[in-house]
């Protein structure tokens, strides 16, 4: 079985063509489990109306991204989640192909990152996520028009959550005090950190060309300086928790090259960056310790 996990949060404009996209899939064993984070636009009454079949969990205010994907997953009774932004529609061979792609791979693969398209259905979203020695995370041919270049299986260092494969071995194994994503991310870049403790446990990840989503983006409407404050506090939260600062410091050129001038550029015109410096202050002293739950050895180069 696999157990399909949607994320929805005022998502009665997307919930149906995702839903109808998942069911509408030549692979029959699956359950799906709709998290909802305090939607107030109908989203509910429409699933529960719509989609009895369907598990739902009600939550009463918006508790982020990666709290109701450990909510889902928690209940879930699938050997593979797939976590699906509502904004998410699959092509009807998706999970046929993500599922043929895990099981015929060598070695420890705990994850699969299927070709997500942008709504034109011609350009790229995401072909997986990958990494830079600057510790920079981006989604391969993000913007890029799929002219074939993605057309071939290869491992990357993890799936973009908006249409990710995970193995249930493998999320139990990185699991930390029973949050397979970790909670203080909110949401953004936690897929990322959940691909980098998989790499330390010596799972790997592999790009499926063949399974096709088309996916929306930003279906919450979150404000851009918000994103902005997220994705530049979590990259760090990442690093810290992964003990990667120390490798990172010694290549001080990426320091010069990228984050000084990223970090005066936000100082300038996000009022949210002091706040997020703070955070990272505070988040760093409390992984200080070896003994911190939060806390991971590193060995990635």
């Amino acid at each position: 079985m696999i157990s399909v996990i949607i994320l929805t949060f005022n998502s009665i404009r997307f919930i149906r063509t995702c839903l109808d996209s998942v069911f509408a899939q030549d692979h029959r064993d699956i359950e799906v489990i709709v998290v909802d984070n305090g939607s107030t636009d109908g989203t509910v009454g429409f699933i529960e109306k719509s989609y009895p079949q369907v598990m739902l969990i009600k939550n009463k205010n918006n508790k982020g991204a990666c709290k109701a994907r450990n909510q889902g997953i928690a209940v879930a009774a699938g050997k593979f989640v797939l976590t699906l932004d509502c904004d998410v529609a699959l092509e009807k061979d998706f999970i046929s192909h993500v599922k043929k792609t895990i099981d015929r791979s060598e070695g420890r693969i705990g994850m699969v990152a299927p070709k997500i398209l942008n709504d034109d259905k011609k350009s790229i979203y995401s072909a997986g996520i990958y990494l830079s020695k600057a510790r920079k995370f981006y989604d391969i041919g993000k913007g890029q028009l799929d002219n074939g270049q993605f057309s071939r299986e290869n491992h990357v260092f993890g799936p973009c959550s908006a249409a990710a494969l995970y193995r249930r071995e493998m999320l139990e194994g990185i699991a930390v005090d029973g949050e397979y994503f970790d909670e203080a991310f909110f949401f953004l870049v936690e897929d990322v950190d959940i691909a980098w403790r998989a790499q330390r446990k010596g799972w790997k990840a592999v790009f499926c060309p063949m399974a096709v989503c088309c996916h929306h983006g930003n279906s919450s409407k979150t404000d851009k300086k918000l994103r902005q404050y997220l994705c530049f506090r979590n990259r760090y939260y990442s690093m810290i928790k992964n003990k990667d600062l120390p490798g990172y410091s010694r290549n001080i050129i990426y320091l010069l090259v990228y984050d000084a001038p990223r970090l005066l550029y936000l100082i300038l015109t996000n009022p949210y960056t002091f706040k997020a410096i703070k955070e990272i202050g505070r988040f760093l002293s409390d992984n200080s310790s070896q003994g911190h739950k939060k806390c991971y050895s590193s060995n990635l180069s």
